[in-house]
């Protein structure tokens, strides 16, 4: 049974009886949503970093992987490697949530807000170098 909601086409699993008020987003509907690829979420599933469960070659992700790919796709947004997302993804599951898991996150953010502040500045710092060196070249050419 499909049912239309917003941004994404929801299903219902009839497979099961502990599945079956489960709602479940497909693989576009979630590309759509975020504005990604399906190959983009197929290599996070390769990855190791979304399941989606499967019904015949269907991928069927549940809300809780869709608050994960929320996760995965801001840790990438923000600079951070895969490698790092892993790790990030690693602390998102542990089973006793609360106040732990958020200040380790909060910690990796951090730090990876101090790694792009300090690319701000090598930025800014290469930036002033090269304005300098096209304003002596020009100056160069005039004389």
């Amino acid at each position: 049974m499909l049912i239309e909601n917003n941004k994404a086409r929801l299903v219902r699993i009839l497979t099961d009886a502990d599945q079956q008020d489960k709602l479940v987003y497909r693989i576009g509907d979630l590309a759509r949503e975020f504005g990604v690829t399906l190959r983009t979420l197929r290599f996070y599933e390769d990855r190791g970093l979304i399941k989606p469960q499967r019904q015949g070659s269907s991928r069927l992700y549940t809300a809780c992987d869709r608050a994960r790919l929320q996760v995965i796709l801001l840790a990438k947004q923000v600079g951070f490697p895969l490698l790092e997302i892993h790790s990030i993804m690693e602390y998102y599951d542990q089973v006793d949530g609360g106040k732990s898991v958020q200040d380790a996150l909060v910690e990796k953010f951090k730090g990876q807000l101090e790694v792009l502040e300090k690319q701000k500045l090598e930025v800014a710092a290469a930036i002033e170098r090269l304005s300098q060196a096209i304003a002596k070249l020009s100056a160069l050419q005039d004389d």
